[in-house]
């Protein structure tokens, strides 16, 4: 060897002398080579399929995060036009972050990647609180509901359901803000080595994104250029700055109560001695008498009870009243009905449990002529609210007597929860009469199985219903089909109202008042996207007196309100009730709706 010629090492081998033959033994004492750097030297081996996957992960980010900016937050809006926009937002978003010097720069772009993972688990939420309650996720007032929603998949599903549904959530959580970020650190430094390029990317995009708004370039009736994103942050900025003023809003309204200086003897003076049953009907909605996959079996159901009841001397009037919630939030609706009060969040719902406001429970309790009993089987944990409603006792779903199986959700099937109301309260000989609020919740969500009806005689301890139950539908694979979703939410419905009012038939007298309603709307699955929040009421007294008291509400006879009976706020029903029964019934101008 020369003495001005080196040793030559592994690093000044190039990739074609490799190639041609076995490299030379290294010579006693050199270092060993270095590991090639790049996937512990895999994209140096296979230098074409390294670039294939770095061009591809590099795509996958773009589309990443279009998918983010572009995505739309309701499921029935997720089609390909969604996608085939121009994003302003990712325009004025990349032009900020290549303006930014070098050390901002990735701060900026990891920022920004936090947001919009956080942007897509919100428009995610918004789905899901789309398809149950058919309105955004507040972000003020709606994280209590995450709980409750776990609770009902446990109780639907079982808690290896819940614990499964609670993983993916999390672990999607995780994947979205990591996958999200690394996504838009990459694509800013793409931008940021090939500066030229992307700026006049930018500039053509910017001019294109002009030309489409101007023009007013659409793709199947979707817009081209889009700022979505944009309207969906605005929209949530002023949502939390409404959520935070209804505080105020809701207790100036509150501090109104037409009745809170009547004296109690001239309280309810038009029903002393009668029994007065306030009954709601899960889920029971418009949807069940208007829509036409429904309105034939559902015409015949109502018709028939009507004339039952009629048979056994019982008269109905019904009509229309206007929850302020649909899919779910039932306590929301009966505390709108009870308190006279718009209670639509559960800010609302918190502020007026925890203060001193009368309802139509408080006020019978007051008059001290009437016993106060709920029939609460959906309570299966401690309700302190309970004492707010003026409830003289609660039945709750462990204080029933029930030893059947829980139906899904449904601890108790509306049977035997009102034959419970009989043994426990209303059949008890030398009682005072009864205020009753009984809630039947066999028409809840995931409607299957359902209990039917069976002689009441039979119903025991309720552990007959364990082989009804066996005989029932599967809720998973109902839910495969959102038909058999809206014909088992029917059958519900029509065993709910098979049970009251076969109740009235069997134990009902002259002294028995019964208002029963709906307190929502069912989920959008069944409302098939429906706004309408309308659920009926009805009004069934044996007594004459009773509904001439409330002739001048123009309600429609039967059990069926009519499509044009009058339709009122949930929130007005309290006082308008109040004034027909008190001293001077229907003589008082009932409020405006």
């Amino acid at each position: 060897m020369s003495l001005f010629t080196r040793p030559r090492r592994p690093q000044d081998t190039t990739e074609g002398e490799a190639d041609q033959g076995e490299p030379a033994a290294p010579e006693e004492g050199t270092p060993p080579a270095a590991t090639p750097p790049g996937w512990f030297g895999w994209r140096h081996r296979w230098p074409r399929t390294a670039h294939g996957v770095t061009v591809g992960i590099t795509v996958l980010a773009g589309a990443l995060v279009l998918f983010a900016l572009l995505v739309p937050n309701r499921v029935e809006r997720l089609e390909a036009g969604a996608f085939l926009r121009l994003p302003a937002e990712g325009i004025l978003l990349a032009t900020l972050l290549l303006a930014l010097k070098a050390p901002w720069r990735r701060i900026a772009a990891v920022v920004t990647g936090v947001l919009l993972g956080l942007l897509t688990v919100l428009k995610f939420m918004d789905m899901g609180f789309y398809q149950v309650l058919a309105r955004p996720f507040d972000l003020v007032l709606d994280w209590i509901l995450l709980d409750d929603a776990t609770d009902f998949v446990r109780e639907s599903f079982g808690r290896g359901g819940q614990v499964l549904a609670v993983v993916g959530v999390i672990v999607l959580f995780v994947a979205l803000l990591a996958l999200m970020t690394l996504a838009t650190v990459r694509l800013t430094g793409l931008m940021t080595r090939h500066r030229p390029v992307a700026v006049r990317t930018l500039l053509v995009l910017g001019v294109a994104w002009i030309t489409c708004v101007t023009v007013g370039v659409q793709v199947g009736g979707v817009p081209i250029a889009s700022k979505g994103t944009a309207d969906l942050v605005g929209d949530r900025v002023e949502q939390v700055r409404a959520g935070l003023r209804d505080a105020r809003v809701f207790e100036k309204e509150a501090s109104v109560d037409a009745f809170a200086k009547t004296p109690p003897d001239q309280l309810f003076t038009g029903l002393r001695g009668k029994d007065v049953l306030f009954t709601f009907i899960e889920s029971y909605g418009r949807v069940a008498i208007d829509d036409p996959a429904m309105a034939g079996p559902m015409d015949t159901a109502l018709k028939e009870g009507t004339r039952r009841l009629e048979d056994a001397g019982f008269a109905s009037r019904s009509g229309w009243l206007k929850s302020p919630v649909t899919g779910a939030g039932s306590w929301l609706a009966h505390s709108t009905f009870l308190s006279g009060l718009w209670i639509k969040n559960q800010q609302r719902y918190r502020s007026l449990t925890t203060s001193d406001r009368m309802t139509l429970t408080n006020y019978f309790r007051k008059t001290g002529d009437w016993r106060t009993v709920g029939i609460v089987p959906g309570v299966r944990r401690a309700w302190p609210e309970g004492k707010f409603f003026g409830l003289d006792h609660i039945y709750d779903s462990e204080h029933l007597g029930y030893r059947g199986p829980y139906f899904s959700w449904t601890p108790v099937p509306d049977q035997f929860s009102l034959e419970a109301f009989e043994r426990l309260e209303h059949g008890r000989k030398d009682r005072e009469p009864i205020m009753a609020e009984i809630i039947l919740a066999s028409s809840h969500n995931p409607w299957s199985p359902i209990a039917h009806m069976i002689d009441w005689d039979d119903l025991g301890d309720g552990s007959v219903f364990h082989e009804i139950k066996k005989e029932g539908t599967d809720p998973k694979e109902v839910w495969k089909d959102p038909e058999n979703v809206r014909t088992e939410y029917r059958r519900a419905i029509e065993y709910s109202l098979s049970s009251l009012t076969e109740w009235v038939e069997r134990y009902g007298d002259e002294n028995t008042v019964l208002v029963f309603l709906g307190d929502h709307q069912p989920v959008p699955t069944v409302t098939a996207g429906s706004t309408d929040k309308d659920v009926p009421v009805s009004i069934v007294a044996k007594d004459p007196k009773v509904l001439e008291r409330v002739a001048d509400w123009n309600w429609t006879d039967g059990l069926k309100p009519a499509a044009d009976a009058p339709r009122w706020g949930m929130d007005t029903f309290r006082d308008r009730f109040m004034t027909a029964y008190g001293p001077q019934g229907g003589a008082i101008a009932a409020p405006a709706p």
